[in-house]
């Protein structure tokens, strides 16, 4: 249950990500609430799930799962670059992370 939290937090880290990209273009009381709602969300989740995988790999996981899933956000939705290099070590920071489940 605590990688299911774990991914949660990560999911809800992307939302608070997007959030402050909406805040930048428009502010309005709806990005503030992705903004509030998804950091908020994403700490609860996290600690919920640090209650039983170690901090530095929870941590991990979580920046990685908010890294990648901001980064693909930035990509589909924003039209940011897709280039080969950049998807590369987008592919590299999520195998850094299903490693670390892997060995915990």
């Amino acid at each position: 249950m605590s990688w299911l939290f774990l991914i949660l937090a990560g999911s809800f880290e992307v939302v608070g990500v997007t959030g402050i990209n909406k805040v930048n273009r428009n502010r309005n009381w709806q990005s503030f609430l992705y903004l509030i709602g998804g950091f908020t969300l994403s700490f609860l989740f996290l600690s919920l799930a640090m209650n039983s995988i170690p901090m530095g790999t929870a941590y991990a996981v979580w920046t990685g799962i908010g890294t990648v899933g901001s980064a693909l956000v930035g990509m589909f939705i924003y039209g940011e670059s897709k280039s080969v290099l950049r998807i590369v070590f987008i592919a590299m920071v999520l195998s850094a992370a299903i490693g670390l489940k892997l060995i915990s």
